[in-house]
C-alpha cells in the first residue's frame, strides 16, 4: 500500500468470499448464537433480550435454508490426513470381516462427512427459532387448558414451530411422524437409545420441541419426561463407580443433554409460570389461577420439574461421588489403567512408545533444547495433570447441575401457589 501497490485487494475480496463460504466460519455463527442461549438459560429475561438481538431467530432460520442450498468449503486436506480419520457417524477403522469390507472409498466419506457436517449446522441454526416459538406457544396453551372453549390462539405461531420441526426430522433422516414413533417407543423402553446413534442431543431436542408444539397434550409430557429420565439415568447407571477416565464419553453427553435440552425445556417450563397468572384484576387473577391448579396441564408441568430435580440430583450425587475420590488414588487408577492397555491399540500403547523414544532420544540428535524437555517429561507427573483437568471439568459441570436445580426449585415454588 505504502508503494501504491493494490495487487493484493483482489486477493482479499476472493479471500472474503471463499470465508464467506467456509464449513467453519457458518459453523461459528451458529454455534456463537447457541452459546449465548446456552450460557444463559436461567435467566427468562436474558434469553429475550437474546433472541430480540438474534431477531427471534430468524436469520439463522435464512442461514439454515441458504447453506442447504450453498457448496461449503471445508479446510481439510484428505491427502494429508488418512481417508479413515476416525468421525463420529461410524467408525471407519473397522477392516474388512468375513470379505466384506467397512472402509468405504476415500470420496465417498469425504462427501458424506461433509452433508453430515451440514446438516449438522442447518439443525443448530433452527435451535433459536423453535426457542421463540416455543416460548410464544405457551399462552396459547394455557388458555386452552383453563378454558373450555378455548380459541385456537396463535394458529400461525404453531404452524411454524410444525414446519420446523418437520424440516428438523428432515435433517435427522426420517419424517416427522416416524421421529414421533421413535422417541415414543424409546421412552417406552421398546427401543434402545442406541438406535439413536451419535444426534441423541438433537433427537432429545427435538422432543423438547415437539412437546412445546402441544403442550396441552399429557401424552406429549409423559414420553419427554421419560426420554430425559431414561436417557440420563442409563448414562449415569452404566458409569456408576467407574472411574472418569472409563467414562469421560458419557460425561460429554450429559454435559451436551443438560445444557442443551434440558435447558431448553426450563425455559418452556418458565414461560409456562410466568404465563399461569394473567394481569388484571384480583378476583379474575384467583378465578384463572383456580382453573389452571386444576387443569391438566398445571399437573403436568409440576411433575416435570419434579422429574427433572430428581434426575439432576442424582448426576450431582454421582459427581461428587467422583470429586470426593483421593487425587493419589485417582492418579495411580489412571496410571493402572494405561499400564493395562499397554499391550493392545489405545492410550496405553501411545505412552509406550512416548517412554521408548525418550529413552532412547541423544541430545545430539534433537538438540539440547528439545533434550531436556524430553528428559524433563514424566509420565506419572502428565497423569496427575490429566486428573487435574477432569477434576475441573467435574467441577464446572456440578455448578451448572446446582444452576438447574435451583432454577427448577424456584419454578416448583412458584407452581405451588398457581
Amino acid at each position: 500500500y505504502r508503494h501504491r501497490n493494490y495487487s493484493k485487494v483482489i486477493e482479499f475480496v476472493l479471500f472474503k468470499q471463499r470465508l464467506q463460504h467456509s464449513n467453519q466460519y457458518q459453523a461459528a455463527r451458529v454455534e456463537a448464537s447457541v452459546l449465548q442461549l446456552k450460557q444463559n438459560a436461567d435467566s427468562f429475561e436474558e434469553e429475550e433480550r437474546i433472541l430480540e438481538n438474534l431477531k427471534s431467530g430468524v436469520q439463522l432460520v435464512e442461514l439454515s435454508n441458504e447453506i442447504g442450498s450453498r457448496t461449503l468449503k471445508f479446510n481439510e486436506d484428505m491427502q494429508t490426513r488418512p481417508w479413515w480419520t476416525p468421525c463420529p457417524e461410524k467408525n471407519y477403522l473397522l477392516g474388512p470381516f468375513e470379505e466384506i469390507s467397512y472402509c468405504p472409498p476415500k470420496e465417498n466419506v469425504k462427501e458424506e462427512r461433509e452433508e453430515n457436517m451440514k446438516r449438522a449446522i442447518q439443525r443448530k441454526s433452527l435451535l433459536p427459532r423453535m426457542i421463540y416459538l416455543s416460548i410464544q406457544c405457551t399462552p396459547t396453551a394455557l388458555k386452552e387448558s383453563v378454558e373450555t372453549n378455548g380459541s385456537g390462539g396463535d394458529i400461525d405461531v404453531c404452524e411454524e414451530l410444525k414446519c420446523l420441526l418437520e424440516d428438523y426430522t428432515k435433517m435427522l433422516g426420517c419424517s416427522l411422524s416416524d421421529a414421533v414413533e421413535m422417541i415414543t417407543e424409546i421412552s417406552q423402553g421398546a427401543r434402545t437409545s442406541e438406535s439413536l446413534g451419535s444426534n441423541l442431543v438433537d433427537w432429545l431436542n427435538f422432543a423438547v420441541f415437539w412437546n412445546a408444539w402441544s403442550l396441552s397434550s399429557q401424552e406429549h409430557w409423559h414420553v419427554l419426561n421419560s426420554l430425559f429420565e431414561r436417557l440420563i439415568l442409563d448414562r449415569v447407571r452404566s458409569m456408576g463407580s467407574s472411574d472418569m477416565s472409563y467414562c469421560y464419553s458419557d460425561v460429554q453427553v450429559l454435559v451436551q443433554i443438560i445444557t442443551e435440552p434440558l435447558a431448553w425445556h426450563s425455559l418452556i417450563i418458565q414461560a409456562c409460570t410466568r404465563s399461569s397468572l394473567p394481569s388484571g384484576k384480583k378476583k379474575k387473577k384467583n378465578q384463572h389461577s383456580d382453573q389452571l391448579s386444576s387443569s391438566p396441564i398445571s399437573q403436568a408441568i409440576k411433575d416435570s420439574i419434579q422429574l427433572l430435580c430428581s434426575t439432576i440430583q442424582d448426576v450431582s450425587n454421582w459427581l461428587l461421588n467422583q470429586l470426593n475420590n483421593p487425587e493419589d488414588g485417582q492418579v495411580e487408577g489412571f496410571l493402572t489403567t494405561l499400564k493395562r492397555d499397554g499391550n493392545a491399540a489405545g492410550p496405553g500403547q501411545i505412552l509406550g512408545v512416548l517412554e521408548s523414544f525418550i529413552a532412547s532420544s541423544e541430545e545430539s540428535e534433537v538438540g539440547n533444547r528439545i533434550f531436556q524437555a524430553l528428559k524433563s517429561w514424566n509420565t506419572a507427573d502428565t497423569a496427575r495433570k490429566t486428573v487435574m483437568a477432569q477434576q475441573r471439568v467435574l467441577r464446572e459441570f456440578l455448578q451448572i447441575c446446582e444452576s438447574k436445580r435451583k432454577l427448577l426449585e424456584t419454578l416448583k415454588q412458584q407452581m405451588s401457589h398457581v
